[in-house]
C-alpha cells in the first residue's frame, strides 16, 4: 500500500465517524427522516487538524467537487450509495459552498447544497401550530421563495408527524423523491427544506414514504397555488400585487353590518359569462372584473358572493369539494388576479364574500386524505369521519393542527385576499353526529348526545378569532335547521356569525309561490310563519344557486299561470324578499329571468336580456336594488322587532297581506295581493294618520305590470281598521305588491 492510500483511508473514516451504518442505509434506501444529520457541512477533526467535513448525496452521480466560496474546488470522495464528502482544513461553520455532480453521460449539474441551510422554522412557530393557534400559519407552511445566506430558493414545509421520509419533489429534480428528503422537526411532525434555485412558477409535490414503506404523491394542503386541473401539481409562487383598497379596508372596520342595506349578488364565475369564439371558455378573474362590477351595480347590489373559488378537481361540484384550500383556483388565473377582482369591486363601493368549505373535503388521493399514510385531517372512524351524501370526508375538528389549518385558512382569505366575509358552507352537517345517518351509523358525544362538541368549539373559535384578528369581517352561516344562537355572540355561549341564511323562510316563500293562486288561501301561513322566529337570529333571505338546479326549475318556471303571470309572480315574489326583514340574496341569472336552470358548464343566457318581457323585468329589479337602498326603514332596524309589523296577514280569502317597516319616525307601508284578481276599494289599517305616496310597484307598466291604475297619492280615513285609528282605501293591482310611504 503506497503511503497516499495510507493517508486517505483514516480520512474516510474521519468523514464517516458520527454516521453509523444505519443511517447511511436510511439515506440510501430513501428512509431517511433527518438527511442534515448526515448532509452538509459538519465539524470534523483528521489528522489531528480540525476543520469541516462536508457530504452530498445523488444516487446517479459518479463524482462530486466542493466548491467553497473562497477556497479552490475540492474533488469528493465517493462513500457508496451516491453519497460523497471531503475534509477542509482549518475552514469553520457556517461554510458558504456549491457543489458540481458528474454523471455517467458526462453531464455536470452544479448546485447550491439544500443541506448547509439552518431550520427556517422557529421554535414558536411549531408551538403554536401544535397548540392550533398560529394566526399566521400559511406564512410558516407551504412553499415561500425567499433568499437565505444571499441564495435565492425556495422554503418548503409540510406537517406530516406519521411518514417515515418526505420529499419535495418536482421540475427540479426530474420528480425523484430521493434527492431532497426533507429534515424532521421533531414531535411537530413537520417536515422542512430550503431547495436552492426553486423559483416562482416551479410545479411541485410531496413525496412522502408511509410507516408500511409505500410511496404516496401528493400536493401540498398549504399550495398558495396549483396547476390548472385536471393536473394537481402545486406550483410555487409569490404575490406582487399592489393593493388600492386602504380607504374601504380602513372603513368598514367597526360597520354594524345589520343595520345597514346588503343585497347579494352570488356568482359563479365560471358561467357567469364565457368567450364563445376561444372554445367557450370562462373569463378570467381581470377580464370579469370590471364586467362583474358594472353589472352589480346596475342592480344596487352591495355586496357580490363567490362560489368557493378554491381549488377544486371536480368542476361539476361548483368549488364545493375542495382539494387546494390556500390555492385559488387557476381556472380563472393567478392568486394575483384573484386579488385584482376583490380591489376593482372595493373601489366600485362593493364588498365581496367568499363560500368558504370546512364541512367536508374529497377523497381525491392526491389530496388531503389520509395524507401520511394515515386519517390525519380526518377521523379515522368512518361514522366519524366520512360523509354519507356526498361520498366526502370530515375533518376531525378535535385535533388540534386541523383546527389551526382551517381557522389559519379562513385568516388567510380574510387579510390576503381582503375579502369581506366568508360564508361558511353546509354548517348543519357539522353540528350533528348525526347528519344524514340512520341509528347505529354514528358515535355518540360523551354526553350521549348527537351535538358534534368538537365541532360546535371549532366554530366558535372561527369566529370569536376573525372577530378578533380582522376588524370588519364577518361571517354567514348556511345553517338549515334550528340550532339556538347561530348568531349570538360566543361571549353569550352562542356560534358566533354575524348572520345566517333562512332557509326556512327560502322553503315557504318558493312553496307558497309555486301554487296556483287559487289554493293560496289555504296556505296563508306560509308567508307569515317566518315572522314568528324573525329575531331569533340575523338573517339573510336567499333565493339562491341551490334553488335553480337539479330538477327544481328556475325561478320564473317555479311560477303558476300563463306568461304574464309567471312574470308577475316573480316580481311580487321579489319586492316581498326586499321589503321584509332580512337581507336580501339572489343567484345571479335571476335578472335574466330563464326559462332554463342554471347549467355550470355554460354561459349565462345573455340574450334573454333583448326580449322585451326580461328587459321590462330587469327594468325592474335594478329599481327595486336601488329603492332598497334608498330607503333606510326597509334595513335600518332589521334586527330590532319594532321595525316591522303586520297590518293584516289574515286575508286569506284574498291572499292579501299588509305590514309596515318602520325606523324611528320613518315608515313604508307594503301591500301585497298575490291572486290575479285586482282588488278594488281595499281597507287597511295605517300606522298613523295623512298622505301616502306610491313609491314603488311591481305592476308598473314599465315592468310589464297590468295597467291597472293606482292613485300615486292617497290620504288617511278617520276609520279604524286593524286596530290603527286611521286607515287607506287602496286599489291593489293583480299579483303585484306596492309600497307607499308617509309623506313628511
Amino acid at each position: 500500500m503506497t503511503r497516499s492510500r495510507r493517508a486517505a483511508a483514516p480520512a474516510a473514516e474521519a468523514l464517516l465517524r458520527d454516521v453509523d451504518a444505519g443511517e447511511r442505509a436510511a439515506l440510501r434506501e430513501g428512509r431517511s427522516s433527518d438527511p442534515h444529520r448526515i448532509l452538509g457541512a459538519h465539524p470534523a477533526r483528521v489528522g489531528g487538524r480540525r476543520g469541516v467535513a462536508v457530504r452530498v448525496h445523488h444516487p446517479d452521480a459518479t463524482e462530486a467537487t466542493c466548491l467553497p466560496e473562497g477556497r479552490r474546488p475540492r474533488p469528493m470522495r465517493a462513500l457508496g450509495g451516491g453519497l460523497f464528502a471531503c475534509f477542509l482544513r482549518e475552514a469553520e461553520l457556517p461554510l458558504r459552498y456549491r457543489v458540481r455532480f458528474g454523471f455517467p453521460s458526462g453531464d455536470v449539474f452544479e448546485r447550491d447544497d439544500p443541506y448547509r441551510f439552518l431550520p427556517g422554522i422557529g421554535e414558536l412557530d411549531l408551538h403554536l401550530f401544535c397548540e392550533g393557534t398560529h394566526r399566521r400559519l400559511w406564512e410558516v407552511l407551504g412553499a415561500h421563495p425567499r433568499t437565505v445566506d444571499g441564495v435565492a430558493g425556495t422554503a418548503f414545509a409540510v406537517w406530516a408527524p406519521n411518514a417515515r421520509r418526505v420529499s419535495v419533489v418536482g421540475e427540479f429534480c426530474r420528480w425523484d423523491g430521493r434527492l431532497f428528503p426533507m429534515r424532521s422537526l421533531g414531535s411537530a411532525g413537520v417536515f422542512e427544506l430550503f431547495v436552492p434555485g426553486v423559483e416562482p412558477g416551479a410545479l411541485y409535490k410531496y413525496e412522502i414514504m408511509t410507516r408500511a414503506g409505500k410511496l404516496r404523491l401528493k400536493t401540498d394542503p398549504f399550495a398558495f397555488a396549483m396547476e390548472r386541473p385536471p393536473e394537481t401539481a402545486s406550483r410555487v409562487t409569490a404575490s406582487e400585487y399592489a393593493w388600492k383598497d386602504g380607504a374601504w379596508m380602513h372603513g368598514r372596520a367597526g360597520r354594524a353590518f345589520e343595520r345597514e342595506p346588503i343585497s347579494v349578488y352570488e356568482v359563479h364565475l365560471g358561467s357567469w359569462a364565457r368567450v364563445p369564439e376561444e372554445g367557450d371558455r370562462s373569463l378570467g378573474y381581470r377580464e370579469i372584473a370590471p364586467r362583474l362590477v358594472e353589472h352589480a351595480k346596475r342592480f344596487g347590489f352591495t355586496h357580490l358572493e363567490l362560489l368557493p373559488v378554491s381549488e377544486h378537481a371536480f368542476y361539476g361540484s361548483w368549488g364545493y369539494q375542495v382539494t387546494g384550500y390556500y390555492a385559488p383556483t387557476s381556472r380563472y388565473g393567478s392568486p394575483d388576479d384573484l386579488r385584482y377582482l376583490v380591489d376593482t369591486c372595493h373601489a366600485a363601493g362593493l364588498g365581496v364574500i367568499l363560500d368558504w368549505v370546512p364541512a367536508h373535503f374529497p377523497s381525491d388521493d392526491f389530496s388531503l386524505r389520509r395524507f401520511d399514510g394515515t386519517a390525519l385531517y380526518e377521523h379515522e372512524d368512518p361514522r366519524r369521519g366520512a360523509h354519507p351524501d356526498w361520498g366526502t370526508l370530515i375533518f376531525n375538528y378535535g385535533r388540534n393542527e386541523v383546527r389551526g389549518f382551517l381557522i389559519a385558512n379562513a385568516l388567510y382569505w380574510l387579510r390576503e385576499f381582503h375579502f369581506d366575509a366568508l360564508r361558511v358552507d353546509a354548517v348543519a352537517s357539522m353540528l350533528y353526529l348525526d347528519y344524514s345517518r340512520a341509528p347505529g351509523e354514528w358515535v355518540p358525544n360523551r354526553f350521549g348526545g348527537r351535538e358534534n362538541l368538537e365541532a360546535i368549539e371549532f366554530l366558535r373559535a372561527l369566529n370569536a378569532t376573525i372577530d378578533a384578528e380582522v376588524p370588519g369581517a364577518f361571517t354567514v352561516a348556511e345553517e338549515s335547521t334550528a340550532w339556538p344562537g347561530v348568531t349570538k355572540p360566543v361571549s353569550e355561549q352562542g356560534l358566533g356569525f354575524r348572520f345566517k341564511w333562512n332557509m326556512g323562510w327560502m322553503h315557504d316563500t318558493l312553496a307558497y309561490f309555486g301554487r296556483e293562486p287559487v289554493h293560496r288561501r289555504h296556505h296563508q301561513g306560509e308567508l307569515s310563519f317566518a315572522m314568528v322566529y324573525e329575531y331569533s337570529e340575523r338573517f339573510i333571505n336567499p333565493l339562491s344557486h341551490d334553488e335553480v338546479v337539479h330538477g327544481k326549475r328556475s325561478l320564473l318556471e317555479k311560477m303558476p299561470g300563463d306568461p304574464w303571470q309567471k312574470f308577475a309572480n316573480l316580481r311580487s315574489l321579489l319586492l316581498y324578499q326586499f321589503t321584509r326583514p332580512g337581507k336580501p340574496l339572489l343567484f345571479m341569472g335571476t335578472e335574466l329571468a330563464p326559462s332554463c336552470e342554471w347549467n355550470h358548464d355554460q354561459s349565462l343566457d345573455w340574450h334573454l336580456a333583448k326580449d322585451p318581457e326580461r328587459e321590462a323585468f330587469a327594468h325592474f329589479l335594478a329599481d327595486l336594488g336601488r329603492f332598497y337602498r334608498d330607503t333606510p326603514c326597509l334595513w335600518r332596524s332589521d334586527p330590532d322587532p319594532a321595525g316591522f309589523a303586520w297590518i293584516d296577514c289574515s286575508d286569506a280569502a284574498q291572499s292579501v297581506y299588509a305590514y309596515e317597516r318602520r325606523d324611528g319616525d320613518d315608515c313604508a307601508v307594503v301591500v301585497l295581493n298575490l291572486t290575479p284578481v285586482p282588488r278594488e276599494d281595499y281597507r287597511i289599517g295605517a300606522p298613523h294618520a295623512g298622505r301616502y305616496r306610491e313609491r314603488f310597484s311591481s305592476d308598473d307598466p314599465r315592468y310589464g305590470g297590468s295597467r291597472f291604475e293606482t292613485p300615486a297619492v292617497v290620504e288617511t280615513e278617520p276609520v279604524p281598521c286593524h286596530g290603527r285609528d286611521a286607515s287607506l282605501r287602496l286599489r291593489l293591482p293583480p299579483l303585484g305588491g306596492l309600497v307607499l310611504i308617509p309623506e313628511g
